[in-house]
Protein backbone atom coordinates (compact mmCIF):
# COMPACT_ATOMS: atom_id res chain seq x y z
CA UNK A 1 0.00 0.00 0.00
CA UNK A 2 0.88 3.72 -0.78
CA UNK A 3 1.85 5.78 1.63
CA UNK A 4 -0.71 7.76 2.61
CA UNK A 5 -0.14 11.37 4.17
CA UNK A 6 -1.85 13.01 6.92
CA UNK A 7 -2.52 16.69 6.87
CA UNK A 8 -4.12 17.97 10.30
CA UNK A 9 -6.40 20.81 10.45
CA UNK A 10 -5.36 22.88 13.44
CA UNK A 11 -8.64 25.00 13.34
CA UNK A 12 -9.97 23.71 16.73
CA UNK A 13 -6.90 24.86 18.42
CA UNK A 14 -8.18 28.08 17.25
CA UNK A 15 -11.89 27.47 18.19
CA UNK A 16 -10.53 27.22 21.73
CA UNK A 17 -8.84 30.58 21.41
CA UNK A 18 -11.33 31.98 20.29
CA UNK A 19 -13.67 31.10 22.93
CA UNK A 20 -12.28 33.14 25.09
CA UNK A 21 -10.77 35.70 23.41
CA UNK A 22 -7.14 35.24 24.39
CA UNK A 23 -3.58 34.61 22.49
CA UNK A 24 -3.50 31.01 23.50
CA UNK A 25 -3.74 28.69 21.93
CA UNK A 26 -1.87 29.48 19.03
CA UNK A 27 -2.39 27.65 15.93
CA UNK A 28 0.66 28.36 14.75
CA UNK A 29 2.39 26.80 17.59
CA UNK A 30 0.04 23.78 16.79
CA UNK A 31 0.83 23.54 13.43
CA UNK A 32 4.41 23.03 14.20
CA UNK A 33 4.43 20.31 16.33
CA UNK A 34 2.17 18.57 14.55
CA UNK A 35 4.67 18.79 11.62
CA UNK A 36 7.43 17.57 14.46
CA UNK A 37 5.42 14.87 15.65
CA UNK A 38 5.34 13.86 11.81
CA UNK A 39 2.36 15.54 9.82
CA UNK A 40 2.71 15.63 6.47
CA UNK A 41 0.92 18.56 6.17
CA UNK A 42 -1.35 21.51 7.81
CA UNK A 43 -4.64 22.18 6.89
CA UNK A 44 -6.57 25.40 7.66
CA UNK A 45 -10.03 26.30 6.65
CA UNK A 46 -10.24 30.46 6.54
CA UNK A 47 -13.97 31.10 6.95
CA UNK A 48 -15.85 34.23 5.86
CA UNK A 49 -16.75 34.77 9.51
CA UNK A 50 -13.61 34.24 10.89
CA UNK A 51 -14.98 31.82 13.78
CA UNK A 52 -11.98 30.52 14.20
CA UNK A 53 -8.84 30.81 12.13
CA UNK A 54 -7.67 34.19 11.87
CA UNK A 55 -5.82 35.93 9.04
CA UNK A 56 -2.71 36.31 11.08
CA UNK A 57 -2.41 32.47 11.34
CA UNK A 58 -2.97 32.54 7.65
CA UNK A 59 -0.01 34.31 7.63
CA UNK A 60 1.69 32.87 10.03
CA UNK A 61 1.83 29.10 9.68
CA UNK A 62 2.46 30.43 5.41
CA UNK A 63 5.57 31.73 6.33
CA UNK A 64 6.63 28.92 8.95
CA UNK A 65 5.42 25.34 7.90
CA UNK A 66 8.18 23.39 6.98
CA UNK A 67 5.80 20.51 4.96
CA UNK A 68 2.77 21.72 3.01
CA UNK A 69 -0.23 23.80 3.42
CA UNK A 70 -3.53 23.39 2.62
CA UNK A 71 -5.62 26.26 2.74
CA UNK A 72 -9.66 25.41 2.77
CA UNK A 73 -11.80 28.43 1.67
CA UNK A 74 -15.16 29.19 -0.28
CA UNK A 75 -15.07 30.20 -3.74
CA UNK A 76 -15.53 34.04 -2.74
CA UNK A 77 -13.37 37.29 -4.70
CA UNK A 78 -12.07 38.11 -1.02
CA UNK A 79 -10.98 34.66 -0.56
CA UNK A 80 -9.65 34.07 -3.85
CA UNK A 81 -7.50 37.81 -3.45
CA UNK A 82 -6.21 36.28 0.18
CA UNK A 83 -5.08 32.75 -1.59
CA UNK A 84 -3.53 34.26 -4.35
CA UNK A 85 -1.85 36.71 -2.13
CA UNK A 86 -0.85 34.10 0.47
CA UNK A 87 0.09 31.46 -1.92
CA UNK A 88 -0.91 28.19 0.11
CA UNK A 89 0.85 25.14 -1.47
CA UNK A 90 -3.04 24.61 -2.64
CA UNK A 91 -6.57 25.08 -1.94
CA UNK A 92 -9.25 22.83 -1.57
CA UNK A 93 -12.80 24.86 -2.50
CA UNK A 94 -15.43 23.80 -0.49
CA UNK A 95 -18.94 24.75 0.31
CA UNK A 96 -19.73 27.61 3.24
CA UNK A 97 -22.85 28.21 5.26
CA UNK A 98 -22.80 30.62 8.26
CA UNK A 99 -25.01 28.68 10.56
CA UNK A 100 -23.28 25.37 10.16
CA UNK A 101 -21.15 23.78 12.87
CA UNK A 102 -18.77 22.32 10.72
CA UNK A 103 -19.06 21.77 6.58
CA UNK A 104 -22.06 19.56 5.98
CA UNK A 105 -21.28 17.80 2.65
CA UNK A 106 -19.30 18.57 -0.81
CA UNK A 107 -19.88 21.09 -3.69
CA UNK A 108 -23.36 21.36 -5.56
CA UNK A 109 -21.31 21.07 -8.90
CA UNK A 110 -24.42 20.07 -10.53
CA UNK A 111 -25.95 23.29 -9.85
CA UNK A 112 -25.41 26.11 -12.62
CA UNK A 113 -24.25 28.91 -10.45
CA UNK A 114 -21.96 27.15 -8.24
CA UNK A 115 -20.47 25.36 -11.53
CA UNK A 116 -19.84 28.79 -12.49
CA UNK A 117 -18.34 30.16 -9.18
CA UNK A 118 -16.25 27.00 -8.70
CA UNK A 119 -14.96 27.92 -12.48
CA UNK A 120 -14.21 31.55 -11.90
CA UNK A 121 -12.03 30.87 -8.66
CA UNK A 122 -10.51 27.63 -10.26
CA UNK A 123 -9.26 30.03 -13.05
CA UNK A 124 -7.95 32.97 -11.63
CA UNK A 125 -6.21 30.45 -8.59
CA UNK A 126 -4.49 28.50 -10.94
CA UNK A 127 -3.21 31.72 -12.87
CA UNK A 128 -1.43 32.54 -9.62
CA UNK A 129 0.08 28.91 -9.90
CA UNK A 130 -2.11 27.39 -6.60
CA UNK A 131 -3.36 24.12 -7.53
CA UNK A 132 -6.72 23.61 -6.47
CA UNK A 133 -8.64 20.49 -4.93
CA UNK A 134 -12.50 20.22 -4.94
CA UNK A 135 -14.21 18.74 -2.11
CA UNK A 136 -16.75 17.21 -3.38
CA UNK A 137 -19.31 14.20 -2.30
CA UNK A 138 -18.46 10.92 -3.26
CA UNK A 139 -20.71 10.91 -6.96
CA UNK A 140 -18.90 10.04 -10.03
CA UNK A 141 -20.89 12.45 -12.08
CA UNK A 142 -19.69 15.36 -9.37
CA UNK A 143 -16.08 13.71 -10.18
CA UNK A 144 -16.35 14.15 -13.62
CA UNK A 145 -17.62 17.92 -13.54
CA UNK A 146 -14.73 18.51 -11.43
CA UNK A 147 -12.50 17.40 -14.14
CA UNK A 148 -14.30 19.74 -16.40
CA UNK A 149 -13.29 22.20 -13.77
CA UNK A 150 -9.54 21.29 -14.33
CA UNK A 151 -8.83 20.53 -10.69
CA UNK A 152 -5.78 18.48 -9.62
CA UNK A 153 -7.32 17.03 -6.55
CA UNK A 154 -10.21 15.85 -5.70
CA UNK A 155 -11.24 15.30 -1.80
CA UNK A 156 -14.14 12.97 -1.32
CA UNK A 157 -16.40 13.92 1.58
CA UNK A 158 -16.63 11.18 3.67
CA UNK A 159 -19.16 12.67 6.45
CA UNK A 160 -21.80 10.40 5.34
CA UNK A 161 -19.81 7.00 5.78
CA UNK A 162 -18.43 8.26 9.54
CA UNK A 163 -22.07 9.46 10.29
CA UNK A 164 -23.54 5.59 9.34
CA UNK A 165 -25.55 4.34 12.21
CA UNK A 166 -25.30 0.43 11.40
CA UNK A 167 -23.15 -1.68 9.49
CA UNK A 168 -25.35 -2.01 6.52
CA UNK A 169 -25.09 1.86 5.96
CA UNK A 170 -22.02 2.11 6.74
CA UNK A 171 -20.87 -0.40 3.71
CA UNK A 172 -23.62 1.25 1.43
CA UNK A 173 -21.88 4.83 1.98
CA UNK A 174 -18.04 2.62 1.75
CA UNK A 175 -19.89 1.50 -1.84
CA UNK A 176 -20.22 4.94 -2.94
CA UNK A 177 -16.61 6.29 -1.98
CA UNK A 178 -15.49 3.42 -4.12
CA UNK A 179 -17.04 3.81 -7.15
CA UNK A 180 -15.91 8.00 -6.47
CA UNK A 181 -12.68 6.71 -5.62
CA UNK A 182 -12.59 4.71 -9.00
CA UNK A 183 -13.53 7.33 -11.31
CA UNK A 184 -11.04 9.46 -9.76
CA UNK A 185 -8.35 7.17 -10.79
CA UNK A 186 -9.60 6.78 -14.37
CA UNK A 187 -9.48 10.37 -14.76
CA UNK A 188 -6.28 10.35 -13.57
CA UNK A 189 -6.59 12.66 -10.74
CA UNK A 190 -4.83 12.93 -7.39
CA UNK A 191 -7.31 11.31 -4.88
CA UNK A 192 -7.73 12.19 -1.13
CA UNK A 193 -10.49 12.35 1.34
CA UNK A 194 -11.61 13.75 4.90
CA UNK A 195 -14.47 14.82 7.27
CA UNK A 196 -15.60 13.03 10.02
CA UNK A 197 -12.79 10.57 10.38
CA UNK A 198 -11.27 9.51 13.48
CA UNK A 199 -9.35 6.69 15.37
CA UNK A 200 -11.59 3.78 14.71
CA UNK A 201 -13.00 4.68 11.74
CA UNK A 202 -10.16 5.97 9.54
CA UNK A 203 -8.99 2.02 8.85
CA UNK A 204 -12.25 1.78 6.20
CA UNK A 205 -11.04 3.80 3.77
CA UNK A 206 -7.69 3.18 3.78
CA UNK A 207 -7.87 0.96 0.85
CA UNK A 208 -9.95 3.59 -1.64
CA UNK A 209 -7.94 3.13 -5.06
CA UNK A 210 -4.81 5.39 -5.33
CA UNK A 211 -5.80 7.34 -2.09
CA UNK A 212 -2.84 9.74 -1.37
CA UNK A 213 -4.04 11.90 1.41
CA UNK A 214 -5.93 12.58 4.47
CA UNK A 215 -7.55 16.02 6.12
CA UNK A 216 -8.28 15.00 9.76
CA UNK A 217 -9.19 17.18 12.35
CA UNK A 218 -11.27 17.49 15.07
CA UNK A 219 -10.72 14.02 16.27
CA UNK A 220 -6.35 14.61 16.08
CA UNK A 221 -7.29 17.85 18.29
CA UNK A 222 -10.15 16.12 21.10
CA UNK A 223 -7.55 13.65 21.46
CA UNK A 224 -4.43 15.72 22.43
CA UNK A 225 -6.55 17.57 24.62
CA UNK A 226 -6.24 14.39 26.84
CA UNK A 227 -3.23 12.91 25.72
CA UNK A 228 -1.13 15.64 23.74
CA UNK A 229 -0.59 16.58 20.43
CA UNK A 230 2.27 14.72 19.94
CA UNK A 231 0.61 11.70 20.75
CA UNK A 232 -2.72 12.22 19.54
CA UNK A 233 -0.73 12.72 15.53
CA UNK A 234 1.47 9.91 16.13
CA UNK A 235 -1.42 7.30 17.36
CA UNK A 236 -3.32 8.37 13.89
CA UNK A 237 0.01 8.15 12.07
CA UNK A 238 0.00 4.54 13.12
CA UNK A 239 -3.44 3.54 11.84
CA UNK A 240 -2.44 5.25 8.58
CA UNK A 241 0.90 2.72 8.36
CA UNK A 242 -1.12 -0.15 9.59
Amino acid sequence: MNKIRLHVNVDHIATLRQQRGTRYPDPVTAAALCELAGADGITIHLREDRRHIQDRDLRLIRQTVQTVLNLEMAATTEMVEIACKVKPDFVTLVPEKREEKTTEGGLALDNPDTYANIKHAVVKLQKADIPVSLFIDPEPRIVELSKELKAQIIELHTGDYTLAENEEDKENELDRLFEAAEKVRQLDLKLAAGHGLDYTNVQGILDLPELQELNIGHSIISRAALTGLENAVKDMIILLES
